[in-house]
């Protein structure tokens, strides 16, 4: 839990110009009054499950199972949710959010282009206007996702500053936010940014955690592991966040290695990071020995980010969460693996955490339970996966 100042132990907080200050506490002041108010809560439980597609299910995967021989693996489904990622539950809480303060507009970055589609379709649903920044770089790769943002209306503007990626997105949206700051409101796609935003976007995404809970007990399984791909890191602590407290369940986040953490080009700023300032907060970051920002990199445009949300970090260092990274080649042949034994083509971020299963298995034995969060569906990587894998046979 954060304190009053949005700090999780010495991580986190408000690193951001005096013109923003303004926007963040009244964006902080909203949320603290509805949070706890029903109607409220009752909107956006109404269109979790109506609209999203709440609850997603928990897949026993038995193919995957007797692959490995050993525990029994689970799929959290947040890939059959309406656009095909857990994004829309933080969009749908946000945009929800953002009506109640009487905002017409939304703005928002993205990297693989999940969040930007979820940020549109809801800005079509609410009758919002709707801006959405991207890297050059991701709208070559997410092309479909570029498509599929302008059809609902939103306006993509392309980010062609620095590597062209979510980082320099990220940057220029926050211009965009302090010119328009009285009737835009940013909705930041991750648990990362200053406070209010790692509080609030965990709790829309908590909802994770809390059906894994329940429905595991419903399975009647005995849950030790708990495992989640990690760039910015919701849907890591979308399903931690329930379980941070219990000892009895591994909870292993799984940051992308790239081509190697010895080779430089990787995203892994818990694995291989320090802390500094991005973005508005103190976090792990991937940084030289000058203090700068080293551009990230992963076959997945959703996990190239060089810095993580701050909770991460206080759970890194608290040891609530193991932290690893998995390389591009090894999450490729993930992905490959799972669409062969259970029919699901994963998005590339979810195969990172997929990968991480051969390591994990080995030790497991029969009776335990591991849950995998299956962040978002593959359907956006399937043609550069193509390109990589030169067609497959």
């Amino acid at each position: 839990m954060s304190d009053n100042n949005g700090r999780f132990g010495s991580y986190g907080g408000r690193f951001v110009p005096e013109t923003v200050m303004p926007a963040l506490l009244e964006l902080e002041d909203s949320y603290r009054k509805l949070k706890d108010d029903g109607e409220f809560q009752s909107e956006v439980a109404f269109y979790f499950r109506e609209y999203a597609g709440r609850p997603t299910k928990l897949y026993y995967a038995a193919n995957l199972t007797r692959h490995y021989g050993r525990g029994d693996i689970y799929l959290k489904r947040e890939d059959l949710l309406h656009t095909g990622a857990h994004k829309i539950n933080n969009a749908l809480g946000q945009a929800l959010l953002a009506r109640r303060m009487g905002k017409q507009r939304i703005v928002a970055e993205t990297g693989a282009g999940q969040h930007g589609v979820a940020c549109a379709t809801v800005a079509a649903l609410f009758g919002l206007k709707c801006c959405v920044f991207m890297g050059a770089e991701d709208m070559e790769r997410q092309a479909l996702n570029v498509f599929r943002m302008r059809l609902l209306g939103t306006e993509v503007v392309p980010v062609t500053s620095g590597s062209g990626t979510l980082k320099d997105a990220t940057s220029e949206a926050i211009r965009y936010w302090v010119t328009h700051i009285q009737d835009t409101h940013y909705i930041i796609g991750s648990v990362v940014g200053p406070h209010p935003y790692p509080m609030l976007v965990r709790d829309f995404q908590a909802v994770i955690g809390q059906e894994v809970e329940r429905q595991i007990a419903d399975a009647g399984a005995n849950l030790k592991y708990v495992i989640a791909c990690v760039g910015g890191g919701s849907n890591a602590m979308g399903i931690f966040y329930q379980f941070r407290d219990n000892r009895s369940v591994t909870k292993i986040g799984v940051e992308a290695a790239g081509k190697g953490l010895a080779t430089g080009e990787h995203a892994a700023s818990l694995t291989n990071g320090r802390p500094g300032v991005l973005h508005g907060s103190l976090s792990y970051l991937r940084q030289d020995n000058e203090g700068q920002v080293i551009p990230a990199y992963s076959i997945s445009a959703g996990l190239d980010y060089p810095g993580v949300g701050p909770e991460h970090s206080y759970f890194k260092d608290t040891g609530r969460v193991i932290y690893t990274a998995v390389t591009d080649e090894q999450a490729l042949a993930a992905f490959e693996r799972l669409a062969r034994l259970e029919g699901i083509i994963p998005a590339l971020e979810s195969s990172h955490a997929l990968a991480y299963l051969e390591q994990l298995m080995p030790e497991t034995t029969s009776g335990q339970a591991v849950v995998v969060c299956l962040s978002g569906r593959g359907d956006k990587d399937v043609q550069m996966v193509a390109n990589v894998l030169g067609g497959l046979e």
